[in-house]
């Protein structure tokens, strides 16, 4: 299996699909994914707790310790995160972290990325600034953020919620380190993000969404007498066959 880092800096950007349990991992793996990060969002939403407060940390590591034997490198949502964390998921067998400042202070963050280099220096930190996520966004800020955390050492950079050419142009500009977007189907296209220099594409929370939705439209399908899609659908021995 190649190394985590170098799938960051050649060809295409790296694909990076987000599982919220075994079976989702699982599958990803088999259809081809050589790398799968975990979504926070989903871990939460799957065990109840809210998303972005710290609730989901036993859960990560419960679930990154099931899924790095796959033959996947597996990188984990520790959302803010501690030195801690990131140490108990890089002894587990994870390759990498993202690790969010949900634009707390930059001297925070700094001192976070720098500790946790300096713990676990293999694991690869990916640095996240939500100057633009759930927000109009503010690209002077993100780029002054991205330059810190790359300065402290992280390995990488991601801004979501970032989508116009210009402003990722500008944060992949900004930085030495690979930059991660997150995709975003009115964005830009995966070539047009090639272009730009953009080196890792993370789904986030949408596979979990998109399986939410079909879960609910199959259900209403049944209930209501109308067809059900099952084009396809995994069987129930493709899911037994993964576990």
């Amino acid at each position: 299996m190649s190394d985590f880092r170098s799938l960051h800096r050649s060809g295409a950007p790296l694909v990076l699909p987000n599982a919220w349990d075994v079976a989702s991992a699982r599958m990803l793996v088999r259809a081809g994914f050589v790398a799968v990060g975990t979504t926070s969002l989903g871990v939460a939403a799957a065990n109840g707790v809210p998303d972005g407060e710290g609730a989901t940390d036993a859960d990560a590591l419960r679930l990154v310790r099931r899924i790095t034997g796959l033959p996947c490198h597996v990188t984990v949502d520790i959302e803010r995160g501690s030195v801690g964390l990131a140490v108990a998921v890089a002894a587990a067998g994870a390759a990498g972290v993202n690790v969010e400042d949900a634009m707390g202070p930059v001297e925070t963050q700094v001192r976070l990325i720098r500790a946790v280099k300096r713990e676990v220096p293999e694991l690869f930190v990916n640095a996240r600034t939500d100057t633009h996520w759930q927000r109009a966004g503010d690209l002077g800020e993100a780029v002054r953020r991205v330059r810190a955390y790359a300065d402290a050492g992280a390995d990488g950079v991601f801004v979501p919620g970032l989508r116009e050419p210009g402003d990722i142009d500008a944060v992949v500009r900004a930085v030495d380190v690979p930059v991660n977007v997150l995709h975003d189907p009115c964005g830009p296209t995966l070539a047009e993000l090639t272009a730009l220099g953009v080196r890792r594409v993370s789904t986030g929370s949408l596979l979990f969404r998109a399986a939410l939705a079909a879960t609910v439209e199959a259900a209403r399908a049944v209930r209501d007498g109308t067809p059900v899609r099952t084009a396809g659908l995994p069987t129930y021995a493709d899911i037994a066959a993964t576990g």
